[in-house]
């Protein structure tokens, strides 16, 4: 047994494959919701549009407004021979403007997957819109690129891109539509994540109109979720780990309206993982939250004072991830990993299309 809960393998558990959710629900609202009452120290199984009762008048719901985007390039080098382009974050223009009907140009970091690893000045053809070139070979295999596109960008990537799935939901090009649907929250507006925050996947529209009748406030903020998401935990103390940026935003009116829900005395909920990230990351050491934008770095993993947090919602996470740190230090270890133990007894689906989770602290 782990001495500390600093042990990196105090966050493993076992999980059949099979508990994997390789699709969504039929509809979005009929997960499963597993609600841990950290006060009363209980589990509830019940389904998500049951969140309904859990919210009170008065109480807002903060969610990450951010877009997937097309991410996985498929193509072919120069010199032949196949490759992969996956773009690790939203390509940014090149300055100086050019006609709409010419070649734009934007850069880009990625991960290139070919036969042999692509050297500076090496070209990959995506299609007659759209190419790119390796401009530098960085660390841990990433390469920094120059995209060469004709047209509209966001329209370029949609014809030629895949949405970046994570690597545990294994498809086809056959499932392709409905994951440009499915993967992504129904209020998705600011483009520019690798993955979706996938605790707000479960809302419908009908579900936020039911919320919002019973006077639940509804903010945003944007948190363009990354590659680093996914990223394995190579150490054995989790401290040392070396977690990754990510770029937010909390715009002034969401951070006065949550600063007035805490003053009232009402509860602010977090909608995932990235949003309790973004607030934390924007809360002054009183828990007020200020208007920021740029790239959160913060870390969170047991030991962690939360400062506007006390209820999130939130999908099941990988074994000895960052993401399971982070809800160990809201819940406490112990609590999070026997309600992942009943979870998986349960027959709950775990990860970006399972179900999901509410955490009252």
């Amino acid at each position: 047994m782990p001495s500390s809960p600093f042990d990196l393998s105090a966050y493993d558990y076992e999980l059949p494959p099979g508990s994997i959710a390789q699709t969504p629900a039929d509809r979005r609202d009929q997960s499963r919701l597993l609600v841990l009452d950290c006060r009363a120290d209980t589990l509830a199984d019940r389904n998500f549009r049951d969140i309904v009762d859990y919210l009170a008048p008065g109480d807002l719901l903060v969610a990450n407004d951010t877009r997937v985007f097309p991410a996985r390039l498929e193509g072919r080098k120069e010199s032949g021979g196949r490759a992969e382009l996956m773009l690790l974050g939203y390509p940014e223009a090149v300055a100086g403007p050019a006609p709409a009907a010419e070649w734009q140009e934007t850069t880009a970091t990625g991960l290139v997957k070919s036969s042999k690893r692509p050297k500076p000045g090496s070209r990959l053809l995506f299609g007659d819109d759209l190419d790119a070139v390796v401009e530098e070979i960085l660390a841990d295999g990433k390469v920094r690129v120059r995209l060469r596109h004709r047209g509209e960008l966001d329209q370029v990537l949609g014809r030629h891109g895949r949405l970046p799935l994570p690597p545990y939901i294994h498809r086809g090009k056959r499932e392709e539509a409905e994951d440009r649907e499915r993967y992504q929250t129904v209020y998705a507006d600011k483009t520019g994540a690798v993955a979706a925050p996938t605790a707000g996947l479960h809302f419908t529209p009908e579900l936020l109109d039911a919320l919002k009748a019973k006077g639940v406030e509804f903010a945003t903020v944007t948190l363009h979720v990354g590659y680093g998401t996914f990223a394995p935990v190579r150490v054995d103390d989790i401290r040392d780990h070396q977690i990754h940026a990510e770029f937010v935003t909390v715009s002034p009116a969401t951070a006065q309206l949550i600063n007035a829900t805490r003053a009232a005395g009402k509860q602010v909920w977090a909608v995932g993982t990235t949003t309790a990230r973004t607030l934390e990351f924007a809360a002054d050491a009183q828990g007020k939250v200020m208007p920021r934008e740029g790239w959160c770095d913060i870390y969170i993993y047991p030991g962690y004072r939360f400062r506007v947090v006390n209820r999130l919602l939130t999908n099941f996470h990988l074994p000895q991830s960052s993401l399971l740190f982070m809800v160990s230090a809201l819940a406490g270890r112990e609590r999070i990993m026997a309600a992942y133990r009943h979870a998986v007894e349960a027959g709950y689906r775990f990860y970006s299309y399972g179900d999901a989770m509410a955490i009252l602290v």
